[in-house]
């Protein structure tokens, strides 16, 4: 008989484009399309996630971390709660890396910087978060995708983890993401350019260093 394991592999496919990415003993990794939650919202018409379709194979399996439902990419899952607590672990301490890839609006000037503004959630409905200062610190590292003045595909690295720091950071700074529906509504056509496409860190059970990418996103 199949395990729930195995048959969350076989599924996987099936998903919605919820593709099994690696599978450890202890975890797995899961690339998210754009345009699913996270985890279910208020109401029932946010009932649908990612997190509720793998617990249907698999009820034990929990969110270490989340994206924004107009995110793409990486999101890791942990196979029991006592995994959570050690890969949470090393999202508290800032010990897992991650790697985003962006387009904007609007070219920035130079090759690469850092986006230092402290955040601050300005409304509810719609959630939208802006520098303020009494806002939360927040760091975010970019880079452009190639060394062209006009290039507008950035890597971006998040050095802290707040709601919304990518989108809310360029938009501050004028370059808002390309089909963000909060922060460039004038652009929000198609899926928004925001995909999670790499993360690292050292795994907590062997000590041994995981290094996950995912596909390219089709507007890439």
């Amino acid at each position: 008989m199949a395990s729930g394991f195995d048959a969350l592999a076989a599924a996987a496919p099936q998903l919605a484009g919820c593709s099994l990415v690696l599978e450890h003993p202890q975890y797995l990794v899961v690339d998210k399309p754009s345009g699913l939650l996270s985890q279910p919202g208020l109401g029932s018409h946010q009932s649908d996630s990612l997190i509720t379709r793998l617990q249907d194979c698999c009820p034990q399996l929990r969110l270490v971390h989340r994206l924004d439902r107009d995110t793409s990419g990486l999101i890791l899952v942990a196979k029991n709660q006592s995994s959570l607590r050690s890969l949470s672990a090393l999202f508290a301490a800032r010990r897992v890396h991650k790697l985003y890839l962006a387009d904007v609006v609007r070219p920035l000037s130079g090759r690469g910087g850092s986006i230092h503004l402290p955040l601050a959630r300005l409304q509810r409905q719609p959630p939208e978060y802006g520098p303020h200062p009494n806002g939360k610190p927040c760091c975010t590292l970019w880079r452009k995708w190639t060394p062209s003045t006009e290039c507008r595909r950035l890597w971006l690295r998040p050095l802290t983890g707040r709601s919304h720091q990518l989108r809310a950071h360029l938009a501050a700074v004028g370059a808002p993401i390309c089909a963000d529906r909060i922060y460039a509504p004038s652009d929000a056509l198609g899926p928004m350019h925001l995909h999670a496409h790499a993360l690292s860190f050292q795994d907590p059970f062997d000590q041994r260093r995981v290094r996950v990418r995912s596909a390219l996103p089709s507007w890439a």
